[in-house]
């Protein structure tokens, strides 16, 4: 029986997506520019771990998690005295995630960009 158990648990974790490394990717801003954004992301298991460089610095990602080829994770940013929870969704495809971006109460649509894996 344990032996059962400890197989599908390793066969759960085998199916999470390789997201661990820099990711770099032209995030649209405002006015339809980009920016340059750096992802560096950890996983562990099906959790995922990291930061997300901006023009703002390194910032920590919260709520990271990994199921298959599917990842979220979000970020508070502090503008102007208020906050703002940013949700990332991503699908992982062997170099590349495939992300959209929404602000958490916003009913504006996500903002859709590619990140590559740094080599």
């Amino acid at each position: 029986m344990t032996t059962g158990i400890l197989s599908a648990l390793l066969a759960i974790t085998a199916l999470a997506a390789d997201v661990t490394g820099t990711w770099t990717a032209q995030v649209p801003g405002r006015n339809g520019q980009t920016r340059e954004t750096t992802f560096h992301l950890k996983a562990d298991g099906n959790t995922l771990t990291g930061t997300v460089s901006g023009r703002q610095g390194d910032m920590e990602i919260s709520e990271g998690k990994i199921d298959g080829d599917h990842i979220t994770f979000s970020q508070t940013i502090e503008f102007n005295g208020n906050s703002m929870k940013i949700v990332y969704s991503g699908t992982v495809s062997g170099d590349t995630i495939q992300f959209t971006r929404t602000r958490e109460g916003s009913d504006q649509p996500g903002q859709q960009f590619t990140a590559k894996r740094a080599q």
